[in-house]
């Protein structure tokens, strides 16, 4: 079995990869296709933080304007190494072997797909590497209707975080039934 048809043809490649890798957490369609939407109205550097095998950075990039370019960070060097592959042909994408913070030096973003649980945790690192006006997007949520959010009957300290730190104006989006993305615009 291949890759869906119906995605982006880096995506279908970054699909593949992740199957034949056994990689079970990829990015969903769905904040797929919102990365996709973001990228398109961003200018400068995009990221990724935690490439895996690089399905978000493959929908950050179907996505992108001309003139943007989009770098990623991978913990793993042998799967870097693999997702590089994938953009032989994309020289805007750059595929790095290392933990975030070896993206420091390409900040500051205008997109920032936070990949990485960890990451996720540091409200003031993701700040420290966004730009003016720059979009943080945080996956991997379970939507919540109330407030303070609740997880597991237990108060979700990290979508709290995000949701109310001064530095950024922020949204919680249904991107499926049972999924949905933080969006956090740096001041």
């Amino acid at each position: 079995m291949s890759a869906p048809t119906d995605v982006p043809p880096l995506v279908a490649r970054a699909l593949d990869l992740s199957r034949r890798e056994g990689f079970i957490t990829s990015t969903r369609t769905e904040t797929g296709r919102l990365l996709a939407a973001l990228a398109a109205m961003r200018v400068g550097t995009l990221a990724e933080l935690g490439t895996g095998c690089g399905v978000g950075s493959a929908w950050i990039s179907s996505g992108m304007p001309e003139g943007a370019r989009v770098v990623s960070a991978e913990l793993d060097p042998r799967l870097a190494g693999k997702v590089q592959r994938i953009f032989d042909d994309v020289p805007q994408v750059e595929v790095t072997a290392g933990d975030w913070s070896t993206l420091e030096q390409y900040a500051p973003f205008s997109l920032l797909f936070v990949d990485v649980r960890d990451v996720k945790r540091t409200v003031d690192a993701v700040a420290d590497l966004m730009e003016p006006g720059g979009v943080a997007v945080l996956d991997d949520f379970t939507p919540c209707h109330t407030w303070p959010p609740m997880y597991e009957g237990r108060v979700d300290t990290l979508r709290e975080q995000w949701l109310t730190d001064e530095r950024f104006t922020a949204v919680e989006v249904m991107v499926a039934p049972d999924a949905s993305v933080v969006l956090a615009t740096r001041r």
